[in-house]
């Protein structure tokens, strides 16, 4: 890493060190190609998975707020560069990070008693911003990525993903709830043709797919099946468990509806890296469907 390169905080999450450990590997080298330097933070634990809803449920944003605090610390020791973003690449964590963060700011006598809490912890100053990693690029402007282009993923016309966590609700999503473009101009940046699917909004099931695959498979179905109507050829989403979902779950979708046509599922850090020409960044993590033949059809590096 050199010199000039910006420290922030990182926070990882569970599943980016199991089941989605490309999403992390591609996001890290992303961003080190853009100059930024993404530190892990130190005795990082669980988000929480879901934002407590229950509004006197407050032991629930313990967890939350630890990993908030780590930040704070990160900075006293010199970690990281005076900087108080943590970044965020699961749509889930991110989503439940910054809805605690939010409640702490907003309720002072919760903080207080958080704080009361933890007695073996470093009290929490409120002083941490959530972000994601999309906003970031975003942020720092698509035509530095466009400029870090080496292979343009030319003729991949990809269909954006958001789902529920990276858009609801209203102060905490990262875009226009109802018409997002920051997948779509990441993509365009990258030369690929970005597809729209209405129901690029729409849940993927979630933990249902523990409960219940078929009704999974019929979410997926949807999905997928509109965004092939669209002139879609892959999915690019942010979120471990959409990926999941709509990866695995064509199996039951292929039993349901037999003449459906698969479709692969990328993350968007995926592609990015891809069309920065990161190869070595690439190591394939499992998927049900194959992205191989896709990538050859359209002369890109295969994963």
């Amino acid at each position: 890493m050199g010199a000039d390169s910006h420290r922030l905080p990182y926070y990882p999450g569970c599943t980016l060190k199991t089941r989605a450990s490309n999403f992390e590997a591609t996001a890290l080298a992303t961003a080190r190609a853009l100059g930024m330097d993404l530190v892990e933070i130190p005795r990082w634990n669980c988000c929480g998975t879901v934002f407590s809803l229950t509004d006197d449920d407050l032991i629930h944003h313990v967890g939350p707020v630890r990993n908030l605090i780590r930040v704070e610390q990160m900075n006293r020791d010199g970690l990281v560069d005076g900087e108080t973003r943590l970044v965020t690449l699961c749509s889930m964590c991110f989503n439940t990070l910054k809805r605690a963060n939010l409640r702490m700011r907003e309720r002072p006598g919760d903080l207080e008693t958080i704080n009361e809490f933890m007695d073996t912890e470093d009290d929490y100053e409120g002083s941490v911003e959530v972000v994601h990693f999309l906003e970031l690029l975003r942020d720092d402007g698509f035509a530095a990525v466009r400029d870090r282009v080496e292979i343009p993923l030319t003729g991949l016309k990809v269909a954006p993903y958001y789902g529920c966590m990276l858009l609801r609700p209203g102060g905490v999503g990262i875009d226009d709830p109802e018409e997002p473009t920051i997948l779509d101009d990441l993509l365009s940046a990258l030369g690929a043709e970005a597809v729209y699917n209405h129901y690029m909004k729409v849940c993927c099931g979630s933990y249902q797919a523990m409960h219940d695959k078929y009704a999974v498979a019929g979410l997926v179905h949807d999905i997928l099946s509109h965004a092939r109507a669209g002139g879609a050829d892959a999915i690019a989403t942010s979120c471990p468990l959409c990926a999941h979902n709509l990866d695995s779950g064509q199996r039951e979708v292929k039993e349901m509806h037999p003449d459906f046509e698969e479709m692969p599922v990328f993350y968007f850090t995926e592609l990015t890296a891809l069309a920065f020409g990161l190869e070595p960044e690439l190591s394939s993590d499992p998927h049900y469907v194959s992205r191989e033949h896709l990538l050859k059809r359209r002369r890109l590096p295969v994963l």
